[in-house]
């Protein structure tokens, strides 16, 4: 059998404006990785734009996230995606499908009032054996 890990990555970081958090970005639990939610902040500010700029940066903070843990795009097996509003459901997932292409990951999305000023949270599961 293999060895188990548990692994946790930063809890303070740029896109918290530098603010130590309660939680950490993500966790390896084995060969899980666990990414916390993501919102779209460069810095600690929530950047300009609609919805399509605003995934776009929250695709790019999964991705730095996910590089903690030697991980990429293709590992990740699930997605749960917070909307501000549906009716930003197709572009989104224009995005969405941009950066996921003709293998996408297993997805839930739901509309719902988010803790930021932003259009989207995005948090992820990627598998990747140790």
């Amino acid at each position: 059998m293999s060895e188990q890990r548990l692994i946790r990555y930063d809890t303070a970081d740029a896109q918290a404006g530098g603010q130590k958090r309660p939680f950490a970005k993500a966790v390896r639990a084995g060969d899980y990785v666990h990414v916390s939610g993501q919102v779209p902040t460069v810095d600690g500010e929530v950047v300009n734009g609609g919805i399509v700029a605003q995934t776009e940066q929250v695709i790019s903070n999964i991705k730095e996230v996910l590089a903690l843990a030697d991980c990429g795009m293709e590992d990740i097996v699930k997605v749960n995606c917070w909307l501000e509003d549906t009716r930003d459901f197709s572009s989104f997932n224009a995005v969405f499908e941009k950066h996921f292409g003709p293998n996408p990951p297993a997805r839930s999305t739901v509309e719902s009032r988010l803790m930021i000023d932003a259009k989207v949270e995005i948090d992820v599961l990627a598998w990747k054996p140790l």
